[in-house]
């Protein structure tokens, strides 16, 4: 039975214009392919939508929408509000590379939380919210039920994982794409995954060290980083097609760049090292590397949690089509990951890799 949560606490879009006080404003959204204008809308209801092609066209006083952290500022006209959009933490069954429907997006019109060059939406509500027991005991709850229901962001891969008959530490290393924001704007030093995982053997030459590459390299939607084929002379292991899951419940620790995956570890109780920023990183609940001083706040896991999954993010029912809460898209999650493979899944997945032939992955 799904759980239920008062209407009034759903995030959406009007919501996120009122207490700005841009209610009355035009949206114009930026350089957006015809295919996601669909989910736009999804996301931004109750608003009529202006496409354009570049940052130049949008008016005086409007709402700009652009995807992602491309700088497009010296482009804008006076008195423009720029919003930031990005896919939120629990998104889909299947990846946005193959075109996989989300049911999560952030919007952000400070900076996007994988960026630690400057204070993000994300970051000010974790810098500054004072956190009742009551979000606290939801966001505790929610939790419990992420745990018990074995979700993760993209919930990719099958197959089980037996962790090795070894009394050696195990870490796990997930890999990223080398070419995201995330890595440009968040990780400072140790920026490839070849040379992540080199650091780690460095400083554990005792345990057992696993590598999972990014799901998007390896449905071939990314390239693969550079000398990232030299990962396997420093691992014991290499792991691809495993629901990331079912690795976290079983390695010691996870040691990571910026990778989400070590939110996702946080959330079972697992110790992350971090060698660059991720946005949970600088709380006080991670081993960091590096520091960010705008970052001095002490943070439980249920406050971070709250922030990261209840207040930041909006959330659209698969079913419904409208705004709803992250309790309900969590059992929504649970029961898409349990249905079959469709045939319309197999045709995105067939679309993607047509369209990586023709332009080649990034």
């Amino acid at each position: 039975m799904m759980a239920e949560v008062p209407e009034e606490s759903f995030n959406s879009w009007e919501s996120f214009c009122e207490h700005r006080g841009l209610g009355n404003r035009s949206a114009y959204a930026i350089g957006f392919n015809p295919h996601w204008r669909s989910t736009l809308a999804r996301f931004i209801q109750n608003s009529k939508i202006n496409h354009v092609r570049g940052a130049n066209q949008v008016p005086a006083g409007a709402i700009a929408l652009i995807w992602g952290r491309k700088d497009i500022s010296e482009s804008l006209a006076q008195n423009i509000t720029l919003v930031r959009l990005e896919d939120g933490f629990l998104r889909s069954v299947g990846l946005g590379a193959q075109f996989a429907q989300p049911l999560s997006w952030v919007l952000d019109d400070q900076s996007l939380y994988f960026d630690a060059t400057a204070p993000s939406r994300l970051e000010s509500l974790l810098s500054g919210h004072q956190y009742t027991d009551g979000e606290k005991n939801r966001a505790r709850n929610l939790l419990e039920q992420i745990r018990q229901a074995g979700i993760s962001k993209y919930n990719t891969g099958s197959g089980e994982w037996s962790r090795p008959k070894t009394s050696q530490r195990v870490i796990l290393v997930p890999g990223q794409v080398e070419s995201d924001a995330s890595i440009r704007f968040g990780a400072p030093e140790v920026n490839t995954n070849f040379a992540l995982v080199k650091a780690v053997r460095q400083t554990n030459p005792d345990a057992w060290i696993i590598y999972k590459p990014h799901p998007d390299v390896v449905a071939g939607a990314r390239k693969p980083g550079s000398e990232e084929s030299r990962t396997q002379d420093y691992v014991d292991e290499s792991v691809a097609h495993l629901n990331i899951t079912a690795l976290l419940d079983d390695v010691d620790e996870v040691h990571t760049m910026t990778s989400l995956t070590g939110f996702e570890a946080i959330i079972r109780n697992k110790p992350v090292t971090c060698y660059g920023l991720p946005f949970y990183a600088g709380w006080g609940l991670t081993n960091d590397k590096v520091s960010c001083r705008r970052r001095h706040r002490q943070l439980t896991l249920e406050e971070l949690a709250y922030s990261t999954l209840v207040q930041y993010p909006l959330y659209v029912s698969r079913y419904t089509g409208q705004y709803t809460s992250p309790e309900r898209i969590l059992q929504e999650l649970k029961q898409w990951h349990e249905q079959p493979t469709t045939w319309q899944d197999s045709l995105k997945k067939a679309a993607r890799k047509g369209i990586n032939l023709l332009s080649g992955a990034k």
